[in-house]
């Protein structure tokens, strides 16, 4: 069957739908924002077009501790062998040298137990004898078919060349090994910080708080916190900086600085005129171009170790307007921390102007805390008179539940015209 020819002309409908799309705005997905530093800590950074590569050379312990654990492996177990091979040829050109290896083919099986004074190692016949020798001594096995004798002064200098290399790369690569397994980044995985930070008034000021916490009860010794804004900016001469760094305080009434990082703890920083958020409002932080990086430093108690815990918080992740939950509670006479609602907020009222017009007119903030203040209370009305209602609608619907079992009477005529009443 034929599709039927449409009524409206084809020019026409085609007009239309360009017209059409013409008027529809084009939205394109915003681009995520690349980070300085990444919720775990890490430094987005990539480093390019480097051409001085001796200088990690130079440094070749700090190279060796900054690999992963395979490169790592790899060259130690590459280091012992190329040494166990190298001293293994050493040994053979010393047996070669000597005659020992000519002397153990042309002599018989009688005639060799008087060779074993006469050579400088006993039993190196080949390379294969030479290498298990080699092994023999640089680890110290000694399983006594091969020893030293006092013919070759040669062989006796080799033997101290050789404990001496070992040394040194058993000290290295041990030493490469603890580090590694020591470094201060692994104490920092369980030093956690809340994902979002959250901006509100506290002692009638805007505040920018987030939290942090330690999932160890072994302590953090002398723990400090810093904060940073990292943004994109322009100079009044033109110039363009990509990573402006500038530091805010933070609220700590401790004249040292240092927190006491036994509980979470909420992180303070006041809006004032030092800050760099003090012209940002609630609308301006969505399109705000802005990181704020926080560290924090301490010793480890067990281990003397300095280490550092980072993370950062773009402009989509601090919340306005909002305030962490108390997961602190007293249970028979102990503290206890629920970790669940680590990060969890609550909606609370805050002006949307920001620190400065806030300064400027303190009666924002008095009557934003009136206007919640009364949509606290209708919303306990409507709470009330909901119950209310409903109570009575369960009252009613008792009632009649009750009025349907009620017995009704019958009435019944006797022969002599009585009435008889009566319920069954």
């Amino acid at each position: 069957m034929l599709a039927r020819k449409s009524i409206i002309p084809e020019e026409y409908v085609l007009a239309r739908i360009a017209a059409e799309n013409l008027r529809k705005p084009r939205i394109r997905d915003r681009l995520p924002k690349a980070r300085f530093i990444a919720k775990s800590g890490a430094c987005n950074l990539a480093h390019k077009n480097i051409r001085e590569q001796g200088r990690f050379l130079q440094d070749i312990f700090t190279t060796l501790v900054d690999l992963k654990w395979r490169h790592t492996l790899v060259i130690f177990t590459m280091s012992f062998l190329c040494s166990w091979l190298l001293f293994a040829i050493m040994w053979w050109l010393v047996a070669f040298a000597h005659g020992d290896i000519y002397a153990y083919m042309e002599k018989s099986g009688m005639e060799k137990s008087g060779l074993e004074s006469a050579v400088c190692v006993t039993n190196v016949r080949s390379f294969t004898s030479a290498f298990l020798f080699s092994i023999e001594v640089q680890v110290t096995i000694g399983f006594g078919g091969r020893m030293m004798t006092e013919e070759c002064p040669l062989a006796i200098t080799v033997l101290i060349l050789q404990n001496i290399v070992g040394l040194i790369i058993n000290a290295v690569m041990l030493g490469c090994i603890f580090m590694k397994t020591a470094q201060a980044h692994r104490r920092a995985e369980t030093l956690i910080f809340s994902r979002h930070a959250v901006i509100a008034v506290r002692n009638g000021k805007l505040c920018f708080m987030f939290r942090v916490g330690d999932l160890r009860k072994s302590m953090i010794i002398s723990a400090s916190v810093r904060i940073q804004v990292v943004k994109k900016t322009t100079t009044p001469e033109g110039e363009v900086v990509p990573i402006h760094q500038l530091d805010i305080p933070v609220d700590n009434p401790i004249e040292s600085n240092n927190i006491f990082l036994v509980a979470p703890l909420i992180i303070c920083h006041v809006i004032d005129k030092r800050s760099p958020l003090y012209d940002i409002s609630a609308t301006d932080l969505v399109n705000q171009d802005l990181e704020v990086i926080v560290i924090l430093e301490g010793v480890v108690e067990t281990t003397g170790i300095t280490t550092q815990a980072r993370t950062s918080y773009i402009a989509e992740e601090i919340q306005w307007g909002h305030r962490f939950v108390s997961i602190v509670t007293e249970e028979e006479g102990v503290y206890s921390v629920d970790y669940s609602k680590f990060g969890n907020t609550v909606k609370v009222a805050a002006p949307r102007c920001s620190a400065r017009e806030l300064d400027e007119k303190p009666s924002i903030l008095i009557q934003t805390l009136q206007k919640s203040e009364l949509s606290h209370q209708n919303s306990l009305r409507k709470r009330n008179s909901m119950r209310r209602n409903n109570s009575m609608r369960r009252n009613n619907s008792i009632r009649r539940n009750n009025s349907s079992l009620i017995v009704p009477k019958v009435q019944f005529m006797t022969p002599e015209g009585n009435q008889n009443t009566s319920e069954s």
